[in-house]
């Protein structure tokens, strides 16, 4: 009963009002017309290209082009990939969900060049790290944290879970290490899978999987959570939402607050949560934390606080446009701080 509580204390707090700014209130101002290339992992992904949108929009006002590199999510196989973006005479660059230590060798490179490279979902760890200027990313372990709990407090300490991972990439792997985690503290709760299904061939791995889970498991299988919503993007394509016939699945993402997850969460469908990264705040991070490396300034140091979208509060911080896009006002801080 006592983590019971603690976790419905837990996700009661994430699913809060975000319209209080707690970033930073001080930096160096906006230098201009510099250029940056965006080294995406995979640009259909809605995350990433909102991130790189996002980066455009912070800095249109100070003249910065930015011009993407998309890995089409084989960024990781290509460690020249830093290379070409310093032969595109690069100011500075911004690695997209490409794990920085794959990248090692290019990073190097760019030290010796001095441009500075700035991360977002390059690490599992947040802050300068890998070689980074910085990486920007929301805490992997507070965001799986939050969605193990929401199955816990929904099934009342009774939930069966599945875990949908993706064991390619780092992050998504600490996520799903401490959902396990999270869910062993869970004395009425049974963890029954955890399925290693690679975003970059989901199409071809999830009907297969779910086949299994459905013939091994049946109707105890009673809650899902995916480290990316990409997952239930999968799950509720019609060849593999008709395996589960008439099994009531509550699924929760820990990340990343797709359009397609606010839209299921509206509809009270196959998916009931996510937790959101906030995909244009972090990208006018990005451009104050590249800002912060063109002014010789250290980092801000900045990590965004963790948050739960569900049917009852799908309506606030950007909600109504299926997005996470906090109300506290962030791009009136950031344009007060880099106009000084």
């Amino acid at each position: 009963m006592q983590f019971l509580s603690r976790a419905n204390a837990k996700v009661a707090r994430a699913a809060g009002l975000t319209n209080r700014w707690e970033g930073p209130v001080d930096g160096p101002k906006l230098q201009t017309k510099k250029k940056i290339i965006f080294i995406a992992s995979d640009l259909s992904d809605p995350a990433v290209s909102g991130v790189f949108y996002g980066v455009r929009e912070a800095s249109t006002g100070a003249s910065w082009v930015t011009l993407p590199i998309d890995c089409r999510g084989r960024c990781n196989q290509n460690a020249a990939i830093i290379k070409q973006a310093l032969d595109m005479k690069a100011d500075g660059i911004i690695l997209a969900g490409v794990d920085a230590a794959s990248q090692a060798k290019g990073i190097a490179l760019a030290a010796k060049a001095k441009v500075p490279v700035v991360g977002w979902h390059a690490s599992v760890n947040s802050g300068p790290t890998e070689g980074l200027f910085t990486n920007v990313t929301s805490n992997p372990k507070e965001v799986a944290q939050v969605a193990a709990l929401f199955s816990v407090v929904d099934s009342d300490n009774k939930a069966g879970i599945v875990i949908f991972t993706d064991s390619t990439n780092p992050y998504m792997q600490a996520k799903s290490s401490a959902i396990i985690e999270t869910i062993k503290q869970c004395e009425g709760c049974r963890l029954l899978s955890v399925e290693d299904v690679p975003l970059i061939d989901g199409y071809k791995k999830m009907k297969a999987s779910v086949q299994n889970l459905v013939k091994k498991f049946g109707n105890k299988w009673t809650h899902t959570i995916g480290v990316n919503d990409f997952y239930f993007d999968l799950l509720e394509t019609p060849s593999v939402s008709s395996l589960l016939g008439g099994n009531k699945v509550v699924g929760i993402s820990a990340g990343d607050g797709s359009p397609t997850a606010y839209k299921r969460i509206r509809a009270n469908g196959l998916q009931s949560g996510t937790v959101p990264e906030p995909i244009s705040m972090h990208a006018w991070q990005l451009v104050d934390e590249m800002n912060r490396a063109f002014s010789g300034v250290a980092p801000s140091g900045y990590v965004t606080s963790v948050h739960l979208v569900t049917a009852q509060n799908i309506a606030y911080d950007g909600g109504q446009k299926n997005t996470f896009d906090p109300a506290n006002d962030y791009r009136t801080h950031y344009q007060q701080s880099w106009a000084k």
